[in-house]
Formats: structure tokens, C-alpha cells, sequence
């Protein structure tokens, strides 16, 4: 589904030609590289824009703050399916993924939502992820270990930023560490859905019937992991369906893996960019919580997530209609200057910072904790034990075309 045509001053301040439209400018390498001044003109001249295709694109901190919260705005899987359909999107592979996992929390509105997010939510505690500190310590280490005996640099996207969000995931859920391999090729094919939805699907589906195992032999003999948990709070809590758990464990296990691995790259990015940002958090690695709070903001993972109006909804003094799609863009809230003072500007001190980079209300992300966790240890390893960590020369950076999601291909590093 492409993303949809600005007005004519927001392209005409992107350097673009009138019959182009943003998801052209975005898909360039250009906004690639840099998509934040677009997220600026939107912003000051339409805030709340409806394109010509009829999708609408929040760029306000107040507007996509109470558009997170307000349960008029829905995630269900079928309003969405019917609403891309109303847009003649192609929607072979969203719909058969979608008809295979089932209704999970991400796909779900209250009461469903609640539901399944109560339920995992007694397993996925804040102390089960806060001890998971050291283990994340000792993959980071390793990860760092493998990429200097490798030779004089490395790419941190492959080296660190990818690999670490599966490996500590493998460890939460008890996956053995022999399987890893296995679900790292079944996570490769699951990113190539729209490229070869056949090869996707059976990866699924095999993906399903391992996981199927895992949860019975977690029945059979439970551990000291979240399956275990999850397979516990069933028992508790008979709502809970064989199938719901499933994608529920399907839906934990996957969905961190990105966002960790583009919060790490960016994050690493923007403190090689600024120097006085990076030496400050050398110099006091206390701050590392708090920086990372603000490397999400500065350039965010996800840039925007997608809802659908389930009734007429005013927002910024204009109407989006039932049925209508809106994007809500999560990386322009967090450069909006009537949110954030000097919000182009990186800093690692920023009091009261509330960015919305894992989102509001009740589709909170569940994993942010973790991810940030993650960002912790390996971002302030990498700063600690390569105190000479730099771009390397003649490094040619790019970030994947997918304007919803902002990853680096690579991170070319020398130390």
C-alpha cells in the first residue's frame, strides 16, 4: 500500500514536482537518509492531512497523543482488512497472515485487547525483564568479542543491533540455544512476506509447529521462562485459548526484534554525529537510561503506525470519516516544538522526556521495557569498551524503504 500525495507547498518544500506524492519522496534516498524536515512542513502548514487516496497522516503531538488513547481509532484486523480493501490495496499476503495467526493483542480492540494484554501482562513482568540484565550483558559482551577478533571493524547492524533482540528473546521463552539458527531463517523469511508470500507462509507455519511443541513440553515440564508463565496464567485463567496463546508467544517473540534492532543502529548513529553528546556519556555512564530515552525520540523506530476510524472522529478541527485510514506518525511528534524545546537538537539530559516512540494508551508497546533494556547494555558496552568507535572512512550509509519503519542497511564501524 503506498503511502499518499502531500500538498503542493509540503512538496514544493521537499524539492518535489506537483504530480509527485510522499510516498515517492519518502522512498527516495534523500528522505531516506533524512525524513524528519518533511515531518517539519507537514507539521506547520497540515497537521492533520487527508490525501487524495483518503488516508489521513497525524504529524501533531497533542492530535496522534490523544489519537493513541481514543478507542474510536481501532486496530481490529477486519477494519483494516476492509478499509486497504476500499483502496484497492493488494492484500493477498496481509490477509493470509493475518487468517493464520488469529486475533492477537496487536490486531485486537477492547474487550478482546484487554483481555489478552491482562493476561500477558502477568507474565511479562517488570522484574522478569529487569533480570534478564545480565544475560543481555553476556550476549552483548560475546557479540562485541566475535566482531573484534573479526578484524579492525565491523558493520553494528550485523554484528550487534541484529542478532542481539533474537538471541535475548530465545533466552526469555526458554528457545534452546541449538534452535537458534533455525529461528533466525524462519525470521528472515517472515521479513520477505510481500516479496514471497508461499515461502513466508510455510515459514509460519513451521515456525507455529515448533512453538506448538515448545508449549507442550513447557506443559509437561515447566521452566523458569515465559512460555512457562504464559502456559501457567492459561491454567489460571481458562479465557485464554490453546490458539490465543500461541500468537500471543508468536506475536511476544517477533515483535521486539525489529524495533531493538533499529533503535541500537540509530541510536549508535546519532551519538557518532554528535561528538559532544557521545563524550558526555563517556564521561558519566550513569546517564545511559535517560539517553536512550532520548536516542528513541531523536530518531525513531517505528516512524508511524496505522488505525482505522470505527465511527466520525474530529481531530484538529477536521473529520475522519468511518472506515477511513489514518497514519499516525510517531517520528513527527517527537521533533514537535510545541512539545519538545529545541527538539531537532540530540540531548542525552532532556527533562520530561515523554516522546511516543513506543506509543500511548492501550496498545502501548508491551516489549518497550525490554527493548530499552536492550539499548542500555549494548549502547553503553559499545561506548565503554570502544572508547575510539567511529564512522568508518568512506562509509556509505542507507536505511531500508519502508517509511513506516526507519532501519539502517548497515553500519560501517572502525575502532
Amino acid at each position: 500500500m503506498n503511502l499518499t500525495e502531500t500538498t503542493d507547498e509540503v512538496r514544493a518544500s521537499a524539492g518535489l514536482a506537483r504530480s509527485d506524492d510522499l510516498a515517492a519522496a519518502l522512498l527516495t534516498p534523500e528522505a531516506r537518509r533524512d525524513p524528519y524536515p518533511y515531518y517539519a512542513r507537514m507539521r506547520r502548514e497540515d497537521p492533520v492531512h487527508r490525501s487524495a487516496q483518503g488516508i489521513w497522516y497525524l504529524t501533531r503531538y497533542a492530535d496522534v497523543e490523544a489519537a493513541l488513547s481514543d478507542l474510536r481509532l481501532s486496530n481490529d484486523r477486519d477494519r483494516m482488512t476492509r478499509a486497504y480493501s476500499a483502496l484497492g490495496g493488494d492484500l493477498k499476503a496481509f490477509s493470509r497472515l493475518t487468517d493464520r495467526l488469529g486475533r492477537v493483542m496487536s490486531n485486537t480492540d477492547p474487550p478482546d485487547h484487554a483481555r489478552l494484554r491482562r493476561l500477558a501482562n502477568r507474565a511479562f513482568t517488570a522484574r522478569r525483564v529487569e533480570a534478564l540484565r545480565d544475560g543481555i550483558q553476556r550476549i552483548v559482551d560475546r557479540l562485541i568479542d566475535e566482531a573484534v577478533a573479526a578484524g579492525p571493524g565491523m558493520d553494528l547492524v550485523e554484528a550487534v543491533a541484529s542478532p542481539l533482540p533474537l538471541s535475548v528473546v530465545c533466552e526469555l521463552f526458554g528457545i534452546p540455544p541449538e534452535d537458534l539458527p533455525q529461528v533466525k531463517t524462519w525470521f528472515h523469511r517472515f521479513g520477505r512476506l510481500s516479496e514471497d508470500i508461499d515461502k513466508s507462509e510455510e515459514a509460519i507455519e513451521q515456525y507455529e509447529e515448533y512453538l506448538a511443541r515448545l508449549v507442550r513440553r513447557r506443559r509437561a515440564d515447566p521452566g523458569d521462562d515465559l512460555i512457562s508463565a504464559l502456559v501457567a496464567t492459561q491454567a489460571q485463567d481458562d479465557r485464554l485459548t490453546d490458539s490465543e496463546l500461541l500468537s500471543t508467544c508468536f506475536v511476544l517473540i517477533t515483535a521486539g526484534d525489529e524495533t531493538t534492532t533499529h533503535l541500537v543502529g540509530n541510536g549508535m548513529l546519532a551519538l557518532l554525529r554528535h561528538p559532544d553528546q557521545l563524550a558526555r556519556l563517556r564521561e558519566d555512564p550513569m546517564l545511559i537510561r535517560t539517553a536512550v530515552e532520548e536516542l528513541a525520540r531523536y530518531d525513531t523506530p517505528t516512524q508511524a503506525i496505522v488505525r482505522v476510524a470505527a465511527e466520525d472522529i474530529a481531530i484538529g478541527g477536521r473529520t475522519l470519516r468511518e472506515g477511513e485510514l489514518a497514519y499516525l506518525f510517531l517520528a513527527a511528534t517527537n521533533r514537535d516544538p510545541e512539545r519538545f524545546e529545541d527538539a531537532d537538537r540530540l540531548d542525552l539530559t532532556r527533562p520530561g522526556n515523554r516522546h511516543l516512540s513506543f506509543g500511548n494508551g492501550p496498545h502501548f508497546c508491551l516489549g518497550g521495557p525490554l527493548a530499552k533494556l536492550q539499548a542500555e547494555v549494548a549502547v553503553g558496552t559499545l561506548v565503554r569498551r570502544l572508547p575510539h568507535l567511529r564512522l568508518a572512512d568512506g562509509a556509505v550509509l542507507d536505511w531500508r524503504p519502508n517509511p513506516l519503519q526507519r532501519r539502517l542497511t548497515a553500519l560501517p564501524l572502525t575502532y
